[in-house]
Formats: C-alpha cells, structure tokens, sequence
C-alpha cells in the first residue's frame, strides 16, 4: 500500500476520461484549454492530483515519436510537476500504450494495474483507504475486451503495432475508436445498471477481503457515489469530460483531508 502524507491546507484531486482529440481537434482543443484552466485553478491547493485513465482518446508512444497535439496539457502538467505537485497517471482502454514518456519528461507516475493508497492527513487519526483503477476489465462480463486487453498488453503485438508508420497507426486508431462513439452504443452505455453495475460488484469482491474507505474509477462515463455494501466504503465514478453532459462531464473528486466530494468544473 503506497503511503501519502497530507499536508495541511492541502487537497488530493481526481479526475478521468478527457478523452483528447475526440471527437474533432477543433473540440479537442477547446477542452484541452478547459482542462489546463481547471489545472491551474486547483494548482494554489493540490499536493496530489490522480489522473485515472484515457485522458487521450488514442496515445502510442513510438521509439522516436508520440503522437501531434496536447502540448497545452503537457506543458501545464511538467508546470505543476516542477511546482512539487505529484501527478499520478493511470492508463485507462484508450491510452493503454502509455509507456515512460511521461515519467521520463514530466515526472509522473504511471500505473497500469488497480493501487491501494493510504493517506494520512494532518490532525486526523486514520489514514484514509483508497483503492484506485481506470476500470477496464475489471469486474464479471465483458470477457470480450478482456481477451483484447491481452491482446494490446502482449509486447509482442506492441512491437508490431509500432512498425506501423504513426500515419498510419494513428489514422487506424482514430478510425477504430470513432467506430465505436456512435450516439446509440453511447446512450446504451450511459446507463445506470444498478446491481448489474460491474465496478460496484469488483468493489463489493474487494470489500470481502479487504476495506478500503474509497474505490475510485474511471471508465463507465456516469457520475456515481455508492455505497459498497455495508462497511460504509464508497464507489466513486468521476463522470467524464468529452461529452458536454451537465450530468456527466466536467466533474471531479477531491478529498480535503476530512471529506471527500464531487464538484464541477463547467463553468471554468
């Protein structure tokens, strides 16, 4: 379990699915603009901030290359990382070939697997439990993408992926993850499943085990604060920031060392 010391004054901030360079470059921007407003909005308190996966729509780091666009995020984020603020990436499906550019260039600190973190914060007695994933493949069903995630996992099809020239990998990319944005998958997607909800069933098996106070994914593009069975464990989605939903997008979790809660970046 990685241990944090909150500083006081200080707040943890989370935040997933930016999606970058869906579904145009010209909105693309726009929101990449947004974003770095709400960076620097949240850089006078933050001592961590967690971005939980598919922050880019599409990302493959070549030997030599990664791919054009998001230089406004990239520089606010070596900004903040200079500043001392740690920044803690998560790949999510769509930005799963994230490799060590960025903790090579801006000192984050990639995952790939779910972590459990433990947060001291100043004056409190216990540490705060929290266990963090994008999401993808975890939980019963979709055993569909989890023979997939193998497959884009497998160094071997990385290797071979990256003999493709980035014009044409990257073109593939964008094609195949518009391929699958269409506005009916969309809206059967961002329904509430209830019991069904397999994030809250992969919490709810973690929970058996062992208690964590909050899970926090991404990946599921619902805003959601649930209860994790009886133990007073909360799951938390944190929504997503491509759709323009004003029930969904531009949210995100911070805990302030006593409380955790949801709030909006929409109006920055």
């Amino acid at each position: 379990m990685i241990s944090i010391q909150l500083q006081s004054n200080k707040k943890i901030y989370f935040a997933s699915d930016f999606h970058l360079g869906y579904p145009t470059p010209e909105e693309s921007l726009a929101r990449e603009k947004k974003i770095v407003r709400w960076l620097d909005q949240i850089s006078a308190d933050a001592q961590v901030i967690f971005l939980v996966g598919d922050i880019f729509d599409f990302w493959f780091e070549y030997k030599n290359a990664i791919p054009k666009g998001f230089i406004r995020l990239q520089g606010k984020l070596a900004e903040l990382s200079d500043k001392g603020i740690e920044l803690i990436l998560f790949t999510g499906n769509h930005d799963i070939w994230i490799f060590d550019y960025f903790t090579k260039e801006m000192g984050i600190k990639v995952y790939r697997d779910p972590q459990q973190y433990s947060i001291q914060a100043s004056g409190q007695t216990n540490p705060m439990k929290l266990y963090i994933a994008h999401g993808d493949g975890l939980g019963p069903g979709d055993n569909g993408y989890k023979v997939l995630k193998r497959v884009f996992e497998n160094k071997v099809c990385q290797w071979a992926f990256s003999w493709l020239h980035p014009h044409v990998g990257i073109s593939l990319a964008h094609w195949w993850s518009g391929s699958r944005k269409d506005p009916e998958r969309i809206n059967r997607e961002l329904v509430f499943k209830g019991k069904d909800e397999w994030l809250l069933n992969h919490a709810l098996e973690v929970e058996q085990t062992q208690h964590f106070d909050y899970y926090i994914f991404g990946h599921r593009h619902l805003l959601l604060d649930l209860a994790v069975g009886e133990t007073g464990a909360k799951y938390i989605n944190l929504g997503e920031w491509c759709y323009d939903s004003a029930e969904t997008s531009y949210h995100y979790a911070v805990w302030n060392g006593t409380n955790m809660q949801i709030e909006s970046a929409l109006e920055v």
